[in-house]
């Protein structure tokens, strides 16, 4: 039950009305759990002040409180993005100054410089915005009881962008070490798109308490967003993801608007995306680049400018999507599908931040299949449906890293740690003989490698408390912390030729761009050209682990370097939404007339299935033999249901020779007829797509898949087994790979059991295969599946095919190869 709302202080009071501005309720409520010692989740719409609720209890307190020498952290302020803490602190900068108040406020981020992270430990700020990494630094330093123990209050932003991912199991035993060392911390969510409220009232606070001692504020109101689809001025493929043609329509909305964010999935068609608006800028406007692989200090500067008002437009990733305040920002550009409803809302409340007046914002689709997406996502926002995520269940690899950070730390009692541990709402139900398995790991290795002494990290005590093994052992910890695990990167350095010795390249002196991954800047031979931080360069060779690069000659076909991992999945509720609007005629109206033309197609060559069916085609074409099925669950599952499928037809006899999916469908290939079988055998096809193939055909495929062997490898490097940075070195990707592939092979033989085969089979299953997903919809097609023979390749199945022996080509050559494979199979289709 919420306090009644106090008011302002009179100081307070004045600098709003400065503003034009009233207090708004949600504010007052907010204000009120804080100051009755509650924590509190706030939910509000974008540009209703979530930010200024969140830090409005910490500025009253501290302008009511007398500075002295020995103040020191009263708020810690924790976000899921390093620009957003940077903004936030920014935009701090105005109610300080406004109200004379003496409160010295700093960031840390991995950008933050050593000395002054070293001076934060020494005499921290009075407000400190952060990343879950630095937090576990934080807790993980000697001196963490005296930085936290008189912290007053924790602010967590974009609550629900952490708690899905390894990153929110880190925060959240983090929080529990806040609590433990401050007793009494309040904990504070702020979140503009929550699904299930009550998942994060219990993330706020420890176990011990009952989730009743959060409160939940929901904030009224608030303009409804202004978002249209960007109408093709010419037919769109039915794949590809560039949106080519849609590049002139992007600039002129750019020209039309004061400041425009362009949003893209990846950073590929960032880069992309970036130069194609760059080509056609003939009135020179300012527009920037801004991805998470650039260099800092280029994206400083980028988010600079923008503050600033300098800038027109900027071509962004999820680096600028959630929370970030640019006041100028009049227009959002969502290039491609958004893949979720949540994600969207997020991205069009960065225009217009303000809670009164509509967010305006446009989706561009880049194939005929998207235009479905983003239909579906207009209608999710005009009923502001949200599909994040459910909470999920800690990951062993995680705690593992925090026992060794709370070795670190200190020391800690095996018992006392355990119930810490257990208050973090992820980890609430962790047994006690698990707890014990990850503390053995840390201090062993685990069963199978206890005789290598390289694997003993921690030691027990005389007085029973567990510390780390040496210094040096503490450093590795330091530089592999984190939950992050890309691929290996090699830095992009701006090299300077040698005069007068054409071909020479001074190794030493040039800028850093940023960062592309090893297995990319291997694949180069000098003279090569690739698109990076919007330039064409030259790559010259690689020293260390720097890629040296000139600028490239104009005119050139550049490729543009990819990014593993990047690409978002479609949600559940957003697929669920695209089948149901291919059942149903009546919708499309709705749609453009090539879509619906489309649908017409294939509805008189074929069938359209309902939204709880499952459509399989079978069709013969070039001497192979096809089959295809449209679950519409996304890339993820599709790939899964690829793999096991293609098992099950091996050991029928019909020889499959592979598969390829996308998010709509799966097509599989072979040299045998697989409807004849159908046809001859009554209930074959339902017992190729029974339940049952997610039991022993999905563990002897992860038994051989290479994918495990990825999958530990991440877990192993979580985890703290393999350190991929040493201190004076760090290991390229080859050499993790080996050491971990190694190990692998060990485990499996000796200790099939162990923490992290467990680890990455959990993994495997949320993340990499989406086996729950699949699961759901092999249990909804049961007694469904439709099965209709074809002669020929239907207009639905064309889309999925385009994806069999796609080339590794990147731009429009990409969309060229496209555009001719989708015309033949068309004319072959509509024959």
């Amino acid at each position: 039950m919420s306090a009644p709302s106090p008011a302002l202080p009179p100081d307070f009071l004045r600098w709003f009305a400065s503003r034009g501005w009233q207090p708004r309720r949600h504010q007052l409520d907010l204000l009120a759990a804080a100051q009755a010692g509650r924590s509190a989740l706030l939910v509000a719409p974008t540009g209703a002040g979530k930010t200024l609720a969140g830090f409005l209890p910490t500025l009253v307190d501290l302008a009511g409180r007398k500075r002295s020498a020995t103040s020191g952290l009263h708020t810690l302020y924790i976000s899921p993005l390093k620009a957003l803490a940077v903004d936030i602190a920014r935009n701090l900068e105005a109610p300080v100054a406004g109200l004379g108040l003496p409160i010295r406020i700093e960031t840390r981020t991995g950008d933050t410089p050593a000395h002054k992270r070293s001076r934060q430990i020494a005499r921290p700020p009075d407000i400190l915005l952060t990343t879950p990494e630095q937090l576990a630094l934080l807790i993980a330093h000697r001196e963490a009881e005296a930085v936290f123990a008189g912290l007053r209050r924790v602010v967590l932003d974009e609550l629900h962008a952490l708690v899905t991912s390894k990153r929110g199991d880190l925060l959240s035993l983090g929080l529990a070490r806040l609590h433990r060392l401050a007793p009494g911390l309040a904990a504070t969510g702020l979140s503009a798109t929550v699904r299930e409220p009550e998942a994060l009232l219990r993330y706020l606070v420890p176990r011990t308490e009952a989730a009743r001692e959060a409160d939940l504020i929901v904030a009224a109101g608030g303009a409804k967003p202004d978002l249209r689809l960007l109408e093709a001025s010419r037919r769109l493929p039915l794949a590809g993801h560039t949106a080519w043609q849609a590049m002139p329509a992007i600039y002129d909305l750019i020209r039309q608007h004061r400041m425009v964010l362009v949003f893209v999935n990846t950073r590929l068609q960032a880069e992309y995306t970036f130069q194609e608006l760059w080509k056609l800028n003939e009135d020179a406007l300012p527009i920037a680049l801004h991805h998470g692989s650039l260099d800092a200090t280029q994206r400083r500067r980028v988010e600079a400018a923008m503050a600033e008002g300098r800038l027109r437009a900027v071509v962004c990733t999820a680096t600028l999507d959630l929370g970030i305040d640019w006041g100028d920002v009049d227009l959002v550009v969502n290039v491609g599908a958004p893949k979720g409803a949540s994600r969207i809302m997020q991205r069009i409340g960065r225009a217009n931040h303000r809670m009164d007046e509509p967010s305006k914002a446009y989706l561009v689709p880049a194939n005929r299949f998207e235009i479905l997406e983003c239909r579906a996502a207009l209608d999710a926002v005009e009923e502001a449906a949200q599909d994040t995520p459910d909470a999920r269940l800690g990951a062993p690899d995680v705690l593992a890293q925090h026992v060794l950070g709370m070795a670190c730390a200190g020391g800690f009692a095996l018992e006392d740690l355990y119930d810490e541990v257990r208050s973090a709402a992820p980890y609430a139900d962790l047994p006690y003989e698990e707890f014990e398995q990850v503390v053995d790991f840390v201090a062993t290795g685990g069963y199978a490698l206890r005789a290598y002494e390289r694997f003993a990290k921690i030691l027990r005590g005389p007085d029973g408390l567990w510390r780390v093994r040496d210094a040096r052992t503490a450093q590795q910890y330091r530089m592999n912390l984190g939950t992050i695990i890309e691929s290996t990167t090699v830095k992009v350095r701006l090299a300077r030729s040698v005069r007068g010795r054409p071909g020479t390249i001074l190794p030493a002196g040039g800028r850093v761009l940023g960062e592309i991954e090893e297995d990319f800047a291997e694949t180069l031979t000098v003279g090569d050209t690739f698109l990076f931080a919007g330039e064409v360069l030259r790559f010259e060779g690689l020293h260390e682990d720097e890629a040296l690069v000139t600028r490239g000659p104009p005119g050139t076909d550049p490729a543009i370097p990819s990014y593993a991992g990047s690409k978002f999945p479609l949600s559940t509720f957003l697929a669920a939404r695209v089948r149901d609007l291919i059942a149903d005629p009546f919708a499309w109206d709705r749609l453009p007339a090539q879509v619906s033309d489309y649908l017409l197609q294939q509805r008189r060559r074929s069938i359209l299935p309902g939204p709880r069916d499952l459509l399989v085609e079978t069709f013969p074409r070039a001497k192979r033999h096809y089959l295809t099925c449209f679950p519409f669950e996304g890339r993820l599952a599709h790939q899964t249901l690829g793999m096991l499928l293609t098992r099950r037809l091996e050991r029928a006899g019909l020889r499959p020779l592979g598969f390829a999916a996308n998010d709509y469908g799966l097509a599989v290939f072979g040299t045998r007829d697989v409807a004849e079988r159908i046809g001859r055998e009554p209930g074959f096809l339902d017992r190729l797509f029974a339940e049952d193939m997610l039991g022993d055909d999905l563990e002897a495929w992860l038994d051989e898949s290479a994918m495990m062997k990825r999958t530990f490898r991440q877990c192993a490097v979580i985890a703290g087994l393999i350190e991929r940075r040493h201190p004076g070195q760090r290991k390229t990707g080859r050499q993790v790979t080996i050491s971990t592939d190694l190990i692998y092979d060990v485990l499996r033989k000796h200790q099939p059991d162990h923490l992290l085969l467990r680890a990455a089979r959990q993994d495997a299953a949320t993340g990499l295969l989406d086996v729950r997903r699949l699961g759901m919809m092999l249990s909804r097609i049961q007694g469904r599946i439709i099965h209709k023979a074809l002669d020929r390749v239907s207009p639905l199945s064309v889309n999925v095919m385009l994806e069999i022996g796609r080339e590794r080509v990147y731009g429009e050559g990409a969309d060229e190869i496209l555009a001719e494979a989708e015309a033949a199979l068309l004319d072959e289709a509509l024959a």
